[in-house]
């Protein structure tokens, strides 16, 4: 690596105090918390699913949703460094919140009512919400935006996922 990209990417992070790593772990864990929370409350009991060929295993789960969980209070993090009071700051906090709100609702809908017609209809206004949340970042900070694109690709395949689930066998 020269050394002007190595300065660069040093410079980044050269500001960061103590506040701001107290920050950057509050937004980490809090989405990580309020992600993991419908889980513990509904459980995620996959039994009465008929798994279609290409259901990954059961591991791959929760180590994909604690990596987009971190991605996502990661771009929270590069947002709140903008300044909190800014109008368009406020409003990604805004939408992020709206989507994070549907997203805690399918994991109780789909394995605690076992109702995957219904987690089929909240995973596509979910993609739609995730999709507002990414413009909504890209006007703050394109980074931030960006570490929200595969949590977008796994709600894409989530929902392919939970419409061949839903689909009346046979």
């Amino acid at each position: 690596m020269s050394h002007s990209t190595s300065a660069g990417i040093r410079g980044r992070f050269d500001d960061l105090d103590g506040r701001d790593l107290l920050a950057l772990a509050g937004f980490i864990v809090g989405v990580n918390v309020v992600g993991a929370l419908p889980a513990v409350f509904a459980g995620s009991d996959t039994s009465w699913i008929e798994r279609p060929w290409f259901y990954p295993p059961e591991i791959a789960f929760p180590i994909v949703w604690t990596l987009l969980f971190t991605l996502m209070g990661l771009a929270l993090f590069l947002l709140w460094r903008r300044g909190i009071g800014r109008r368009n700051v406020k409003l990604a906090f805004g939408v992020f919140a709206a989507q994070m709100a549907i997203n805690v609702t399918w994991t109780p809908v789909f394995f605690g009512l076992q109702e995957p017609g219904w987690g089929l209809a909240i995973v596509l206004a979910l993609w739609v919400a995730i999709v507002a949340t990414i413009y909504a970042f890209d006007r703050v900070d394109r980074r931030a935006a960006a570490l929200l694109v595969p949590y977008l690709a796994w709600v894409s395949f989530a929902a392919v996922l939970n419409f061949e689930i839903w689909q009346p066998s046979g």
